[in-house]
């Protein structure tokens, strides 16, 4: 139970941290280029965000795979397991998404 409550923590930050750093390190490159930083960092946040996820669960197919052949054999627990990772590292980039957007729009519920 300690080993899936962890991989579902790290899941979660994992993605967070892809969201917030490649949101942060964009609005940077933003600015270098002179365009508007938070307008930019709002379109990096929502399009980096599947990206957060893929990259937190394992970054191939591997995991739907995972999924796909234990429902077939009939081994629902490694397979809902799976599914728990990937809704964790999905909150995880969803949180990471709502707070680029709260900072970006000086947290203003637009």
């Amino acid at each position: 139970m300690a080993s899936f409550l962890t991989k579902c923590v790290m899941d979660f930050f994992i993605s967070f941290g892809v969201v917030l750093g490649g949101t942060m390190l964009g609005g940077i490159a933003a600015t270098l280029v002179l365009e508007p930083p938070t307008t930019r960092m709002l379109i990096i946040s929502e399009q980096i965000k599947i990206w957060a996820v893929v990259a937190a669960v394992g970054g191939t197919i591997d995991p739907l795979r995972f999924i796909e052949s234990n429902l077939t054999e009939g081994y629902i627990s490694p397979a809902l397991k799976q599914i728990l990772y990937i809704v964790f590292a999905f909150i995880g980039a969803q949180m990471g998404t709502t707070l680029v957007q709260w900072i970006c729009k000086g947290g203003s519920s637009s």
